[in-house]
């Protein structure tokens, strides 16, 4: 199984591992690869960023899903009660909307290297007072 290559703006860079226990999402995931998208900074879940989807539906039902993600846990909400999205959380996070609290599918981690925490910390900053990040996501050998 590849590792995803994940890249926001031109200087933040993260190499992520898929997690066996989401095989569905994984497989969801990779029909949508590459991603070039924009990240943005989250409005009611808490120190994270999320790639927003619309109506867009994956067809998947939920499978290891958590509504507290952890800072560098990939995790997709299918859609349902709110819109289709990929939440990239680096700090405290839960999954929610304006509705109330989700659950959402782990499918992937950041593989710890050294510096990772900050820049996932710097990807949250610049999202929330910079405004949207260019991102891509891509699965490599």
């Amino acid at each position: 199984m590849g590792v995803l290559e994940i890249t926001v703006g031109d200087d933040l860079h993260f190499t992520a591992r898929w997690e066996p226990a989401a095989p569905a999402t994984i497989e969801a995931i990779r029909r949508m690869l590459p991603i070039d998208s924009r990240l943005i900074h989250c409005r009611w879940s808490g120190e994270s960023t999320w790639i927003p989807y619309g109506d867009f539906r994956p067809g998947i039902d939920f499978e290891n899903h958590t509504s507290h993600p952890s800072p560098g846990m990939l995790a997709l909400y299918p859609g349902g009660i709110s819109e289709c999205e990929i939440f990239f959380p680096y700090g405290a996070c839960t999954t929610s909307s304006k509705v109330g609290q989700l659950a959402a599918n782990h499918f992937a981690s950041i593989v710890p290297d050294d510096g990772w925490q900050d820049r996932l910390r710097e990807v949250g900053r610049r999202a929330l007072w910079e405004g949207a990040q260019r991102v891509r996501i891509e699965e490599v050998a």
